[in-house]
């Protein structure tokens, strides 16, 4: 029997309207505290390698009070004008329409639809009546890179057509700024909102290869939320650079020499990028100094699980792949994902 190999055939991103920049957060949060930040919060939130982000509403709606109802639309609207741009745009750089697509697997972890979002976009946008959907949930920052994984192996069961994945996060409206307590602060100051879509299927494009997850047992307050009266309250260790290097390092040194391939032998890595200092860890490990993410981190902010695929975009638009390209990210788990392209 032939083997399947799949393929990256194109990416499409989008972001919401609203820009806001890492100094607009800083004088907001210092209004909504109804002081100045401490000298020592101001520089955290001001080192966190960010420059700009996008979110789904004006700023001042963020403050008002807010409701699961009121959130569940804004999430409707905004992800569904989201979503269908960047598939819009990954279809038309394959040169493809929506009716070509064969199964749409979409990752979210900051809203919940029933039906889900790709059903309610086979019609308006044209996909075939019979387009199988599969959503991933609860991944957060780690969903795009298992998304991709999962859209590979989708695509190597059934063949026929190609695989569309969207992942989409609205962190923006996931968090309750209520309180303005440290935790939050930190959150407003990291998170934002994107979308990224791919379609995996057979031609020209690099080779989808292995993928791989691990969880490391009783690490569950390393990342994630609690879920409050009127948002998710942020679960976020201090330690995960520290853990990078600790635990990480060791299960991704596995995955790579699984592959046959060396540190030494890769093009530069596609990362989540965390936060700044989550970079510069990753950075030492992988011994690259890991300018794309920085620069999707610096333009974009975290923007959960599209970030990686932001990352691979950048990557691409550079020029052709001649080396294995590594995938990374840390998510809610506490999991480490991993992937590697081929050219």
């Amino acid at each position: 029997m032939t083997q399947i190999l799949p393929k990256l055939i194109s990416l499409g991103t989008s972001v919401p309207p609203h820009r806001i920049t890492q100094a607009d957060v800083l004088s907001i949060l210092a209004e909504a505290k109804g002081q100045a930040l401490p000298p020592r919060m101001a520089e955290i939130l001001g080192n966190t390698g960010i420059s700009q982000r996008h979110i789904a509403m004006p700023p001042e709606y963020y403050f008002n009070a807010r409701s699961w109802a009121g959130r569940a639309r804004v999430y409707e609207n905004t992800a569904a004008q989201m979503f269908e741009a960047a598939a819009a745009q990954a279809l038309t750089r394959a040169g493809m329409k929506a009716a070509d697509i064969g199964q749409i697997v979409f990752v979210s972890t900051t809203g919940t639809m029933t039906p889900s979002l790709p059903s309610r976009m086979i019609a308006s946008m044209g996909f075939a009546p019979d387009t199988r959907c599969v959503p991933l949930f609860g991944y957060g920052c780690a969903g795009g890179v298992i998304g991709l994984g999962v859209a590979a192996d989708l695509y190597r069961a059934c063949p026929a057509k190609p695989v569309l994945l969207v992942s989409l996060e609205l962190c923006s409206l996931a968090y309750d700024h209520a309180r303005m307590d440290k935790k939050d602060m930190v959150a407003l100051a990291l998170f934002a909102d994107g979308c990224a879509a791919a379609i995996i299927g057979s031609g020209a494009g690099p080779e989808l290869g292995a993928f791989a997850s691990h969880v490391w047992p009783d690490t569950l307050d390393m990342m994630g939320w609690e879920i409050g009266d009127t948002g998710f309250d942020l679960v976020l260790a201090r330690d995960i650079p520290v853990f990078v290097n600790s635990h990480f390092a060791p299960v991704c040194d596995q995955f790579i020499a699984a592959q046959g391939i060396a540190k030494s032998d890769m093009a530069e890595p596609a990362c989540h990028p965390g936060g700044g200092r989550v970079v510069d860890a990753l950075a030492e490990y992988l011994g690259n100094d890991l300018r794309a993410t920085r620069a999707v981190l610096r333009e974009n902010g975290n923007m959960s699980s599209p970030t990686a695929l932001f990352v691979l975009e950048a990557l691409l638009a550079a020029g052709p792949m001649t080396k294995p390209t590594l995938l990374t990210a840390l998510g809610p788990g506490f999991v480490g994902a991993m992937g590697v392209l081929k050219p």
